[in-house]
C-alpha cells in the first residue's frame, strides 16, 4: 500500500511515501501574480526569488509559527507538490499529517478536511513532537519517560511521552523564523543596515551561535537606512548570540515548565537519559551545550534533526495498527 505521510513544516514540506522513502522536500513558499491570480512559482524555484520581486508579484508563506495561516494557499502547494511526487497510479491512498502540540479543535477539522479533498482514503492526524520522536528513534512505547524538543522553522514543540502517550506538552512561537527577525533587528538596530531574508539565513547557518566562541565573523552587504545605497559591513558570531538571548531564555523557561509539570519518576527518567533535540533550528552551533548547561541534564541532538518528523510518519505507515486508537 502506498500510503502517504506528510511534514506541513512553516519553513519546508516533506513528504513520504511507504515503499519509497522521503520523495519531496521543498520550501513552503508560493510565488503569485497579483493581476491574474495565477502561481509563478513554489517551492525551491519560489525561494531563489525571495526578495527580487517586482510589485506585481507576491510571495505567499501559507504556514506560519507552525499552522496553517492561508488554507486556501496551502491546499493548493500541497496538492502541486503531491502530483509533483506521487505516482499518479496511487489511488485514494491513507495520508498521515502532523500538527504542532497546542493545535486547536477547528485547525484540527480544517486539517483533516483539507487532506480529504486532496483524495486521501483515510486521514490520520498525529502530534509532531510524538512523530519526530518515533524518527528520531526514541522507543517512546516503553514505561519510562522520553522527552524531545522540536525546533522548528515556525515553532519549538517541547514533548514528555511515555508508553507511547504524550503525558504532557507544550509549543511556542520561538524558533527559526523568529532568530531570523531578531538577528536582522539587531542588525538594524546596531549597524544601521536592512539585510535580506536569504543573507539573514546565511549568517545564522555560517556563523551563528547561542555560546561565547572564539570570534568569528562575515561580510555582507544590504541597504544602508540613511542613505537607501548598499553598504558593506562585517558581522560577528558575538552579534548573533546577543540577538538570539532573549529567544533561547524563552525556550529553556518553556522547558523547564514542562518537567515541572511532571511526574517526578518521570522527570528522573530524563535527567538520567536526558532530552533529545530535533529540528533544522537545533543545528545552530551552541545549541547542545547551552541547554546542558541550563538544565543541567544530558543533551542529545539526533542524527538527522531535518528530516526526523518525516521519518516519524515512515514508521507508523509501516506499523499502521499504533495509528489505530
Amino acid at each position: 500500500m502506498h500510503d502517504i505521510g506528510i511534514d506541513l513544516g512553516t519553513t519546508n514540506i516533506l513528504i513520504y511515501v511507504n515503499s519509497k522513502g522521503i520523495v519531496l522536500n521543498e520550501p513552503s513558499i508560493i510565488v503569485k501574480d497579483k493581476k491574474n491570480n495565477k502561481i509563478i512559482a513554489i517551492g525551491n524555484k519560489a525561494e531563489e526569488m525571495l526578495g527580487k520581486t517586482p510589485e506585481n508579484v507576491e510571495i505567499i508563506k501559507p504556514m506560519k509559527d507552525g499552522v496553517i495561516a492561508d488554507l486556501e494557499q496551502t491546499e493548493k502547494l500541497l496538492k502541486a507538490y503531491l502530483k509533483k511526487a506521487v505516482p499518479r497510479r496511487i489511488m485514494k491512498p491513507n495520508i498521515l499529517i502532523c500538527h504542532p502540540s497546542g493545535i486547536t479543535s477547528v485547525e484540527k477539522t480544517a486539517l483533516i478536511e483539507m487532506t480529504e479533498r486532496l483524495g486521501a482514503k483515510k486521514v490520520y492526524i498525529e502530534e509532531e513532537s510524538k512523530v519526530a520522536a518515533l524518527g528520531a528513534g526514541i522507543d517512546i512505547y516503553k514505561p519510562t519517560g522520553s522527552m524531545i524538543v522540536d525546533i522548528g522553522g515556525g515553532k519549538t514543540n517541547i514533548a514528555i511521552m511515555s508508553l507511547g502517550q504524550v503525558v504532557t506538552s507544550n509549543s511556542i512561537k520561538i524558533a527559526g523564523n523568529t532568530f531570523n527577525e531578531d538577528i536582522n533587528t539587531y542588525i538594524k538596530d546596531k549597524y544601521k543596515v536592512i539585510l535580506g531574508e536569504q543573507t539573514i539565513e546565511e549568517l545564522k547557518k555560517e556563523i551563528g551561535t547561542v555560546l561565547k566562541k572564539k570570534i568569528k565573523t562575515k561580510e555582507v552587504t544590504g541597504r544602508g537606512i540613511k542613505s537607501g545605497l548598499p553598504e558593506t559591513i562585517i558581522v560577528t558570531n558575538k552579534d548573533i548570540e546577543i540577538a538570539l538571548k532573549n529567544d533561547l531564555k524563552k525556550i529553556i523557561d518553556s522547558i523547564k515548565k514542562e518537567m515541572e509539570k511532571t511526574q517526578p519518576e518521570l522527570v528522573k527518567d530524563i535527567r538520567e537519559k536526558g532530552l533529545i533535540l530535533t529540528g533544522g533550528s537545533s543545528l545552530i552551533d551552541g545549541m547542545v551545550e547551552k541547554l546542558r548547561k541550563e538544565l543541567k541534564i544530558p543533551v542529545f541532538i539526533s542524527d538527522c534533526p531535518l528530516t526526523n518528523v518525516i521519518e516519524g510518519t515512515g514508521y507508523l505507515l509501516k506499523n499502521i495498527n499504533l495509528l489505530e486508537y
